[in-house]
This record gives C-alpha cells, structure tokens and sequence, in this order.
C-alpha cells in the first residue's frame, strides 16, 4: 500500500489539474477526480484534506512548473525572455487556466505559499534591474509586470486575439511582433532616472 502511494497521489495531482483546469473551485467535484484517477475518493481527504488544498497543490506545481520553465538570469535579453513566456503560455493552456481559476478564487486574499511566490518574483526584479545596469524598484517592478503582461494575455485570452487580429491575419507572426514591441519599448533605458526635485537641490 505504501509504495503506490507516491504513484496514487500523482494520478490525483494529473486528474485534478484537467477538472480544476475546465471547471475551477466551485465547479470541480471530487468524486469525478478520484473516478478520473482510478481511487477512492477518500485518498483525497487522506493526502490533501479537502478539495480546497487539492487546488492549492494543483496550482502551485503549476507555478512552480512555469518557474522552472521560464526563469530569468543575470544577463537575459528581456525581450528574449517575453518570447519564452509567451511560448509558455501558448504551450500551456491548461496551466493558464488554472492560474485564472487561482485569480477569480482568491482575488485580493492571500495566496498560499504567497511569500515564497512573491520571493521567486523578487528575484526576476533584482536580475531584470542588474540587466538594466539600476536597482530593484518598484518601477522595475512595473516594468516585470508589464513584460509578463504583454508575453501572457495573447494566449491567456484567445478569443480577444481572435477578434481583434482576426484568424487570417496573413504574414502576422504574433510571437515576433511581442518579442520586437518589447524590444523597442526596452529600447536605450527602460526605466529613465528619477526626475530631480526642489527637494534634491544642493541648495534647497
């Protein structure tokens, strides 16, 4: 019994992801789960408690999945790195889904594992500011956020790509034009200095 139970609860983690990933929180139920992962529905509450920590673990192999798949190091071409974010994102619908569902779920409540997520981020904001020859701030901050934006909401949100560039946009590479918009607006300095005050004056 002990030795299946690492394969038992992977098949779980597999199963949960596609119900969590089509129908989210509220709409997953855990008897399908548990028919879908070939178990009695009782290994559920006996490995992660209830469904709600089901979820939780669900979405957090998917970040820690989107992490290791698109991790940004000193010395990264930005541009570079929201092509690989974006081929993430388009690789990865099921993935995507979930971090919607984790969105609508929690909204402004706090995450689980949050500190640890808001590290791993932390660190993209400290290499993307060593990359841009400053220090971590909240406008380097902003400019992260931005990135991943303009690298995610193509395939997060299809059906606005599909309205509003239409499915023959002939001679339209998507990926390329992504990469080439953050190339430009990264373009000399992607976050200019301060602008000095009164206050800043030697002799104010």
């Amino acid at each position: 019994m002990a030795s299946n139970a690492p394969h038992t609860k992977e098949r779980l983690l597999a199963a949960a992801k596609e119900e969590f990933a089509a129908l989210g929180i509220a709409g997953a139920r855990v008897d399908r789960i548990a028919e879908l992962a070939g178990v009695n529905k009782e290994r559920i509450y006996g490995y992660f408690g209830n469904k709600q920590k089901l979820f939780d673990a669900v979405v957090g192999r998917a970040f820690d999945e989107l992490a290791e798949a698109v991790p940004l190091k000193a010395g990264d071409d930005p541009a570079e790195y929201v092509g690989r974010v974006y081929d993430f994102h388009r690789d990865n619908p099921v993935l995507v889904r979930l971090f919607f569902w984790e969105g609508l779920h929690y909204r402004d409540g706090v995450l689980p594992n949050e500190e640890r997520r808001r590290g791993h981020y932390e660190e993209k904001i400290a290499v993307l500011a060593e990359n841009f020859g400053t220090e971590a701030s909240p406008k380097i901050a902003a400019c992260l956020l931005s990135l991943i934006g303009l690298a995610a909401w193509p395939n997060a949100v299809p059906q606005l790509t599909r309205l509003i560039i239409g499915t023959d946009a002939e001679g339209l590479d998507l990926r390329s034009h992504v990469v080439a918009f953050a190339r430009q607006a990264l373009s000399g300095t992607a976050v200019p200095a301060p602008v000095a005050t009164a206050a800043d004056s030697p002799e104010a």
